[in-house]
């Protein structure tokens, strides 16, 4: 796994990055699909986690997700935790790989349809004098996720827009920023 650290600054609030945790077989330089997609929301850290968390919350703001089944019982995420949803039109098995409390959060897996079709997608979630930031990044492989690239070549990038502008918007209207 890599990792990195740099300096950045948010809203001008200085913050530190740290890169993605990245699987060695998930790295961007390993796959052919890698995008990344950020925005300022005015709600706290805690209202962003909270949402993606809870896997009841998830149909409210990620686009075509009807279901989260956790493995275990389990009521919300947490490191180790197993899921299936569904995404992209395909039915997904995922696990939790990534796990900061109110910071960061990641899994990694693939459609049921695809052994060979993976993902990796994680979330960093920085405060800002305002709110806070939100950072998601996505690496993929294998030829399910090449054949939609193909037909629809930022199709992954705009669900994530459409998913980031979700999120705001719930997390706005469920306390915003306090």
């Amino acid at each position: 796994m890599s990792k990195l650290s740099g300096e950045s600054t948010v809203a001008g609030a200085k913050v530190q990055w740290e890169a993605i945790n990245w699987p060695e077989a998930m790295t961007p330089s390993r796959c052919p699909i890698h995008f990344t997609n950020e925005l300022e929301v005015a709600a706290s850290p805690e209202t962003i986690w909270s949402l993606l968390v809870d896997p009841k919350a998830w149909p409210g703001f990620y686009p075509g997700v009807e279901h989260v089944q956790l493995s275990h019982g389990n009521e919300s995420l947490r490191l180790g935790t197993r899921l299936e949803t569904n995404l992209a039109g395909q039915d997904v098995l995922a696990s939790v790989e990534e796990f900061e409390p109110v910071t960061r959060i990641a899994w990694y897996g693939g459609p049921k349809a695809s052994e060979d079709s993976k993902a990796y997608h994680a979330w960093i979630i920085t405060p800002t004098p305002n709110g806070c930031h939100l950072w998601t990044e996505e690496t993929m492989r294998g030829p399910l996720w090449i054949e939609l690239a193909k037909k629809a070549p930022d199709v992954f990038w705009l669900t994530h827009e459409k998913l980031l502008a979700n999120l705001a918007k719930v997390a706005i209207k469920r306390g915003g920023f306090n």
